[in-house]
Formats: C-alpha cells, structure tokens, sequence
C-alpha cells in the first residue's frame, strides 16, 4: 500500500487558517493533533499486539540444542536472533569480539573413606531423563565444570564449610577445624561460586567442590524431581563460571577486539581474579556421598540438609578425595546482534533493550524466556512502525553472546562504545531469566522507580486478569523494587561501569534447575510458564518502559526517588557504625543539596511542561533538549574515575556488587569494603580509610547535583 501524502489543498487551508486569526490557529493545532495518533495511542496498541504463540515459537527454535558461547549452536541461534530481527523491518548486524573462553578437557574425582581405604569414583554425568525429547542432542551439553577453574590436581580430607562464605570460614576456625591442606566442599545458594572458591583458597584448602543440597534446589528425600516436579535431579549439576572479573579476563578495562593488548592467564590468577587451586561442580546425590565420609564435630542447625538427609559433619575427613581438573582456556569469536530503531527527533539518543543469548545448556528459563520475550517485543514494534510509529529518541536493542562466561559480550560492547554510551545513553533495560514462574521483580536505578510502577498499571497480570501486574507487585512479600549493585548480568557494564540509568526485570525467582541441563523446553512448558503468558507480560512490561523513555517529550525520570533512597542508605550506614570514629555530616550535607537541585528541576520541568497549548508550539527545544540531559547525565555523576579501591573497573560509587558476593547488592560499595577491611585489620587508625571513602561519595553526589541543576560554581 502506497504512503499516504497531505491532500494538495492542505497547504492552501494551514495558510488561509493562519491569517485568521489566533482562534483558527488553535483549530488547526487541534485539527493536526487529532489526524496523529498521540504516543500514548501507539503505546495502548503495542500491549494489545502481543502473542504468546510467536514468544512460545522463539523459546522452542533457541532451545533444541544446548548453545553454550563459542559452540556452533550458538552462532546458529545468533542467526535465528538476527533473521527474526531483519525479518522485522529493524536494521541489525552482528558485532564480534575475541575473547578468552573456558572448556573442559579432563575431569576426575574419587572418594574413599578414608586415606588409605580404596576409593570410589564418580561418573560426573548428568543423567538422561526419562522421555527427554532432547536426549539425541544430549551429548552435546558440556561435561560439568566450572568455567576459568584451575587446572591441577588435588588429593585430601574434606572440609564440609556450608555455603562456603566468609562467616562460614570464621565459623571453622573458630571451632577449631583446620582447613589448610584440605579439599573444600561448599553448597551452592549462598554467594557467587567464583567466591565460594576465592575464600577456600585464601582458606588454605588446595581444592573445592560446590554440590546442590536437595534442601535448596529440591528433590532429595521427597523422591520427586524433573519431570515429574520442577526441583533438581539427584544427577542435576549446576555449572557456570568462577571468575570474578567482569569481561574478558585478558582485557580487564578494554574491548577485546582482534590484535589488541591482552594480559596473561598468570596475572589474571595473580590478581584473584580467577583461582589458584581446582574446582568442580557436582549433583546432590554426589555430595551426599561426600558428607556421609566427613567426621568431626556436627554442624550447627543452620548448616545441616534437609529433612532425612544424613548428619553433616565438619570434619576434616577421614573422608578423602582425589580430584583432577584439565581445562582449555583459548580465544574465541563471540557474536553480539545488535539492532537499530533510529529516533526521528532525537536519533543520538539511545533507549538500550538487552539479553543474552548463550547458555550453559538448553537455556529454556536462562537466558531464552528473555530471548523470546525480546524477539515478541521487537516484532510487535515492526507492527507499531506499519501503523506510522516512530520513536523520538533511538532504540537499541541487543543480544548479548559470552554473559554465561560473566558477562563478556555486554561488557566488550560497553567498553569499546564508552565515550559514545556515556554521552548519548539515555536508559539500559535488561532481561536475563525473563520467566521463571510466576511473580514479577524488577530491580533499578531509582530514578525509574515511578516509571516502573506506571508501567506495571498498564499490563495485565498473567497470573490473575481481574488486575494489573502493579496490583499484583504490591502485594507480594518481597522488596518491591531491588537495587543494582550485583553483578549477575548483564546490566552491571552499564550502571557500574559508565552510569547509565537501568533497570533489570523478571517473572519468577530462582528456579532449582538453573544451570543444568534440565533447563529445557520440556520444563519451561510444565512448570515455568505452560500458556506463555508470563512471556507476553515480560514483553509488554519491557517494551512500555522502552517507549516511553524512547516517546516522551521529557525524560520520565524522578530524581526525588533518588534522593530519599541516599537518605535512606546513609542512616542505614550512620547506624551501623554508632560509636566509630567516623562524620557522616559531608554525606548528609551532599544529599541535602542534591534535594534542592531535585526540587529544582522539577520546578524547570513543571514550568516547560505547562506551557498553554499555543505557546507549547513555539516552545524552544533546546531548553527541552537541555533539560533531559540533565535528567540522563546526573547518574554518571555518581561514578569516579578511579573506582572503588582494589576494584577500579566499578566506577559507581552508590550501588556496586560486595566484595566477597558477586552476585549480592551493596550501597556505598566504598564504604562498605572499608569497613570490612578496618573489621579485619583491627588497626584503630585505619578508620580514617571509611572517612576517606564517605568524602568521596559526598564529592559524587555533590557532583550529581550540580550536573542536575545544570550550572557552573
């Protein structure tokens, strides 16, 4: 169908309307108004375009294979995301990076009961289930491992240590058990396993092994599991990544593009960063057999197994274990896709929409749900651009490759467009495990906290039609917006690293499955989401927030948000450290000027925003244009060039990961890694570091509020 034009008189009418007078010029506003559909028409419709069918479609083609980064599979599904992209009417390519991934080439380990009684050894197969529709593709899933894990080999009693956190180390010591010279065996649950090896190590212990306790992921004495319940097979491994490192470990701050300057795999070990001593992953079922051998004292309540499982004990031994591992650290092309919506009025704008497409195995929950969901949304945009929508400011959206391997493929990309991203980014929206089972989460800056909730009005809730995901939201037990210090996606480039206002969302919490290769369709379809209506609801709920950040004349930002959160954080701090010798009152000072400059700006914005309906015509866009980037530039205010202190990469100095848990959320991750150095040290005058570190977020929210108000000292 042809495009259709201004009838010709349309011309002759603006201009005969014009001499008439000021009442016929608002006739004409008016009339013009009302031939264009508003933005909040095209936002209605693209909630009313979804399809569970298409996003049901999408997760089922990604996971017919397992796909894991630098596999043939994966650059098939890259292919897949890129042809349902262009197929959409959105520009995309591919952009490629060189980095360093991990594979297994040997593993063994056995268990005795001690010394020198003959050992057992252990199949480290994740077993077949029973109809699997994948099991003709089954041997291509990866052999268990942890990826970057040290190879070498290792022979000792076990130290069972809970969840292999730093309290649980504490907790060893102080009942007397000696864990140097020892094989760790940790659970998963608690922390990033990358940490869990990093604090064996620094422990003494020469090797760890990380099980999944059925009292966790499930399974275990009920005798119920995959497929016919959602937890975890007794043979049910989880595999991932041990670096602790964001990016190609061989590139820590830079994009790791062809020929470019690499470190060595020795100096990233040297730095911590990946461990010195050997690791594997095993089932529940291999753990348990572990801990059956482990003698000692009894663990406390807290670290016992579920119900029926048998006592756990700290030991060391006599359980003894052997353990080798031989991996293959090598360069590897990873592929972004990476597609282009180009905004009409501001096209150096940019609305980010990401995920990641590689995964361990099948992927079904993580990351594909969110795969499928990002592929529906897109579509339902094409549909959008066929009815005449255009968006004011560019969307960007983008499929992340390597995440799994912690979160190469964004990271590169941020790195190599840093100047480019600080400068023109307005938002960063990310979906990981975009369906997981029901309830939704979301976690943001707080700036678009209130963009949030008014989103979550607009869609339905996929769990209950008589009300909206908002209704839903609020009335669930947990936090009803989480905050972005962690860094277990792929958000963690944007916020920590450059500033870049974000949000990351989701449908469902942690699923017992997660990792292994029963994250499948089969799964998905039985117990994540059997009608795919989380799907749509994801789609919807992520594709809202990017309209109307890519639509609306002014940036939907409330700052206010912010600064009560600050407020918040620093009595929070303030309490916690009664009695120390340390001033919160630069800290206090800052976050009152940062609320004047709030309340500031908001005024400014009230002003433009209620011009009348004629003078709103002649409005000048530069003092719009000004304003919102004010709005977007203010959280770059909040990172420091040189980073948080033995972790130079994080640049922000309001929320980053904790030191001793990736994947767990810090405010003030300055602070917070003084005070624990000052708690270890026990050096008095040590405190003058935490002091340091307040001055310095002080100086960055005093920094943030002059960018806000927009002038110079």
């Amino acid at each position: 169908m042809k495009k259709r034009r201004p009838l010709p008189h349309f011309r002759s009418i603006v201009r005969q309307l014009s001499l008439a007078g000021g009442g016929a010029v608002v006739l004409l506003i008016l009339l013009v108004t009302a031939c264009s559909p508003s933005k909040s028409t095209y936002h209605s419709l693209f909630l009313r375009l979804s399809s569970n069918d298409s996003a049901a479609r999408h997760l089922q083609a990604l996971t017919r294979r397992p796909h894991v980064a630098g596999s043939e599979a994966n650059a098939a599904a890259a292919a897949y995301v890129l042809e349902t992209l262009s197929s959409a009417s959105i520009p995309a390519h591919i952009v490629s990076y060189d980095v360093l991934l991990s594979y297994p080439v040997h593993r063994y380990l056995s268990l005795s009961s001690e010394a020198t009684a003959p050992s057992v050894s252990f199949d480290l197969v994740q077993e077949i289930y029973p109809g699997d529709p994948y099991a003709d593709v089954a041997a291509e899933v990866l052999p268990t491992f942890h990826a970057y894990a040290h190879s070498g080999t290792a022979a000792g009693e076990v130290v069972y240590a809970n969840y292999g956190r730093i309290e649980d180390f504490d907790k060893l010591r102080a009942a007397g058990v000696n864990v140097a010279g020892s094989v760790v065996l940790a659970r998963y649950g608690g922390i990033f396993r990358g940490d869990i090896i990093r604090n064996a190590q620094l422990a003494g212990a020469i090797a760890a092994i990380v099980y999944t306790d059925a009292k966790d992921y499930g399974g275990g004495a009920r005798g119920k599991w995959f497929p016919n319940d959602r937890w975890m097979p007794p043979s049910g491994v989880q595999v991932g990544s041990v670096f602790r490192g964001l990016g190609d470990p061989t590139t820590p701050g830079w994009a790791s593009v062809s020929d470019c300057e690499r470190v060595s795999v020795d100096e990233v070990v040297a730095s911590g960063l990946m461990p010195g001593i050997p690791s594997l992953p095993v089932s529940s079922r291999d753990g348990e057999a572990i801990l059956k051998t482990i003698g000692g004292e009894v663990a406390a309540a807290d670290w016992q197994g579920e119900e029926g499982a048998p006592v756990y004990r700290l030991g060391p031994g006599p359980g003894f274990v052997n353990l080798t591992y031989l991996g293959n650290e090598t360069i590897m092309t990873i592929q972004n896709v990476i597609a282009v919506i180009k905004g009409k009025a501001e096209p150096d704008r940019y609305v980010i929409i990401g995920n990641h497409r590689d995964a361990w195995t099948f992927g079904a929950v993580d990351p594909n749900s969110g795969t499928a969901a990002l592929l529906e949304l897109a579509q339902r945009l094409e549909k959008l651009q066929n009815r005449g929508w255009k968006p004011r400011r560019t969307i960007v959206i983008c499929n992340w490759d390597a995440e799994e391997y912690h979160l190469l493929g964004s990271t590169e990309w941020a790195e190599d467009n840093r100047e480019m991203l600080s400068s023109r980014a307005v938002a960063y929206l990310n979906v990981d495990c975009g369906v997981s089972g029901p309830g939704f989460h979301a976690s943001s800056t707080p700036q678009l906290d209130r963009l949030l909730k008014e989103a979550s009005q607009k869609v339905q809730d996929p769990d209950n039609t008589s009300q909206t995901l908002y209704d839903s939201w609020v009335t669930s037990d947990s936090p009803l917006i989480g905050r972005l210090g962690g860094a277990g996606t792929d958000f963690a480039a944007f916020v920590q690293h450059i500033g870049v206002p974000s949000v990351d969302m989701r449908f469902g919490r942690g699923y017992p499955v997660y990792h292994s290769m029963y994250d499948d369709f089969v799964w998905m379809l039985k117990y994540g989401d059997p009608l795919f209506h989380r799907h749509v609801a994801a789609a919807s709920i992520l594709g809202l927030v990017a309209l109307r950040l890519a639509d609306e004349e002014f940036l939907p930002f409330d700052y206010m948000s912010y600064a009560s959160e600050l407020q918040q954080r620093a009595k929070v701090l303030e309490n916690e450290l009664l009695g120390k010798p340390v001033s919160f009152s630069s800290l206090y000072k800052s976050i009152e000027d940062f609320k004047i400059a709030v309340a500031k700006v908001d005024s400014q914005r009230k002003e433009l925003e209620s011009k009348v309906l004629l003078s709103k015509w002649k409005k000048e866009p530069v003092k719009v244009r000004e304003l919102n980037d004010r709005l977007m530039l203010t959280e770059r205010a909040f990172t420091d060039r040189e980073g948080l202190f033995e972790r130079p990469w994080y640049k922000h100095l309001i929320y980053g990961p904790s030191q001793h848990n990736g994947y767990g959320s810090e405010s003030f991750p300055g602070i917070d890694d003084a005070v624990k150095k000052v708690e270890t040290s026990n050096i008095s005058y040590s405190w003058q570091s935490v002091q340091h570190e307040v001055w310095r977020v002080a100086r960055v929210i005093t920094q943030a509020s002059q960018v806000l108000k927009g002038e110079l000292t």
